[in-house]
């Protein structure tokens, strides 16, 4: 059998015991934690997991036919990860030459690709985001801190690097999400804020809290195209939509951030990223989950910003933040298998536990990580030190304790 013969070369760490297809039993590793039993289905299984195995795996355990009888599925992919240096190079041959030729990314196409992952039941996305609905990777300042500390934390961290002061700033957010920190924005900074998506749903979701909260008459909502925006902005803020933008799009993502952008601009840039070489993203999670999608190099990033007047004042990495957020995420969906199964079925519940667990192995074991780059048009529109970022963040944070401490005087 080809994949059973393969891990014998390739799993060196860790302890997993394959029954393949014709129910035979192969033993792998150096005995070492983690532990993982794993059952084949079916016996065509054996080539295909050979053949492509970073796609076929997640199809297999989507489809009922691969699996866990021992320990779980984190535990294989940490498994997985934790040999990924003895991986073959023809593995990831394929998947580089079709990164290549997948980089187009026309408007109209853009669209699809959102809809097809953010357009899903709000209902979905309600089992597991935090109060807010924040779709991207939480900030934890301390390791106690719960999903909604975590998000509000990672608003005051950008707001705290856009230097939101004067008063009445105008403010575009590209990929506006389902309107949170838009309207967080807003209320913090007394700005004029537009946010701009291409999911319908979101749209639908963003206007309707602005109207809630009393605030759409500073805070609008449009289905747009980050390269359709017209107008000049105070500040420009970007958070999980960077990854959408596709390879050949880069120089045009920066023009259109530096023609947006006034001259005594900030702008800020979070996004997934990889801390090694330009490589493609998993083929699942293209196929799957977020077609069109593609994570940048830091090196990419660098070479699209110098053709344009913008300047990168900062840079940080958030290493195991995201590690965290889908650690919270996973643990919610997986609470919530019943509701998804009976909103979509067990093949959907199974795709998105594969998706989430994949993900933070990614970021926990291997390359992905979150940057948030921070840019403008002149050196002097932020200090020299970052030292008003803490400043800022640790008012904010001396502030909320205050007002929780007022609600909960049992506190005392």
């Amino acid at each position: 059998m080809l994949f059973p013969a393969i891990l014998h070369s390739v799993v060196r760490v860790g302890s997993l015991h394959l029954i393949d297809g014709s129910g035979r039993t192969h033993e792998y590793g150096d005995g070492s934690l983690p532990r993982c039993t794993v059952r084949l289905g079916a016996r065509h299984l054996d080539y295909m997991l050979a053949l492509n195995p970073e796609l076929s795996l997640g199809e297999a355990y989507m489809n009922g036919l691969l699996t866990v009888e021992e320990g779980t599925l984190f535990d294989l992919l940490e498994i997985a990860a934790r040999n990924d240096s003895s991986k073959p190079a023809w593995n990831s041959l394929l998947p580089r030459m079709m990164r290549r030729l997948r980089q187009s990314n026309p408007v109209e196409r853009a669209r699809r690709n959102v809809a097809h992952h953010y357009d899903l039941s709000d209902k979905l996305y309600s089992m597991f985001l935090d109060e807010d609905w924040q779709y991207s990777c939480a900030y934890f300042v301390s390791k106690d801190d719960d999903l909604d500390t975590a998000q509000a934390n990672k608003k005051h961290h950008i707001a705290a690097k856009l230097l939101l002061e004067p008063t009445g700033l105008k403010i575009l957010d590209i990929g506006s999400g389902w309107g949170g920190l838009a309207l967080y924005l807003a209320e913090e900074a007394d700005a004029d804020v537009t946010g701009i998506t291409l999911s319908v749903e979101q749209h639908k979701m963003s206007q309707a809290r602005a109207a809630a909260a009393g605030l759409a008459d500073r805070v609008r909502f449009h289905l747009r195209d980050y390269r359709e925006q017209a107008g000049v902005f105070d500040r420009v803020v970007s958070v999980g939509m960077f990854e959408h933008v596709g390879r050949k799009n880069y120089g045009k993502f920066f023009r259109n951030i530096d023609s947006l952008l006034d001259v005594n601009g900030i702008a800020i840039l979070h996004s997934i990223g990889r801390s090694d070489t330009p490589s493609p993203i998993s083929p699942f999670i293209s196929k799957y989950i977020f077609p069109g999608a593609d994570l940048p190099s830091l090196s990419e990033v660098f070479a699209a910003t110098k053709k344009t007047d913008l300047i990168v004042t900062d840079v940080e990495i958030l290493r195991l933040h995201y590690a965290e957020t889908l650690r919270h995420w996973r643990d919610r969906v997986v609470a919530n298998r019943e509701h998804i199964v009976a909103l979509y079925d067990e093949r959907f519940f199974r795709m998105w536990e594969f998706y989430l667990t994949l993900c933070e192995i990614g970021f926990r074991f291997g390359s992905l990580m979150v940057f948030q780059m921070q840019l403008a048009k002149r050196f002097d529109a932020v200090p020299v030190t970052r030292d008003y970022m803490t400043d800022c963040e640790r008012q904010v944070r001396a502030l909320r304790k205050r007002a929780s401490t007022r609600r909960d005087p049992i506190a005392h």
